[in-house]
């Protein structure tokens, strides 16, 4: 009975990766300002949220996706509701260079980070509305694919992560950290 316990969260933690690891930025992001000296300046604030979104939401979540999606494609589609096809590949190493960009933006300039950010934003809103033949919202009401992998989690992160990891980059082009590195997007 035990197991069962411990086996359902670890199953919905492993299963929605892309929602614990934007969970985990955040957390990460708090951690580093906990020894920080007080009073916090809001550039702090918003390079900790910033750094963190890029390594965990972008960066470590977009590298388990290409585990996901290469090598374990029959599960990603199976998931997703769709059939397996060689475009598990072809996303998961998408994902791959989205990920390795991710982790080095973490640490990188403002114009890398605002063009790091640039292509999962635009994978995950086209994903989550996406055309006639894809999108989560279009699979969901005229397939009616309700699988946990078309509209469970993956739907409102789809939307939501863009929307945060946009509000990290502006305020961190607000509030630039003095001393930092070369913070002009123009």
């Amino acid at each position: 009975m035990e197991d069962s316990k411990l086996s359902s969260p670890l199953v919905f933690f492993v299963g929605n990766y892309f929602v614990t690891f934007f969970i985990i930025g955040l957390i990460a992001a708090g951690i580093s300002l906990l020894n920080k000296p007080k009073p916090l300046r809001i550039s702090e604030v918003s390079e900790a949220f910033l750094s963190y979104h890029l390594l965990f939401a972008i960066g470590i979540n977009n590298l388990i996706n290409f585990v996901f999606h290469v090598f374990f494609g029959d599960v990603a589609a199976k998931f997703i509701g769709w059939e397996n096809s060689p475009f598990q590949a072809e996303v998961g190493f998408a994902s791959l260079g989205v990920g390795i960009a991710g982790v080095i933006a973490s640490k990188a300039s403002l114009p890398f980070r605002f063009a790091t950010l640039i292509p999962p934003w635009a994978f995950s809103l086209g994903a989550a509305g996406g055309h006639i033949y894809g999108g989560h919202i279009y699979q969901m009401m005229a397939k009616h694919n309700f699988s946990p992998g078309n509209v469970g989690l993956v739907l409102p992160i789809d939307i939501l992560m863009p929307i945060v990891g946009f509000v990290f980059l502006w305020l961190s082009y607000k509030h630039p950290q003095p001393g930092a590195a070369y913070r002009k997007l123009t």
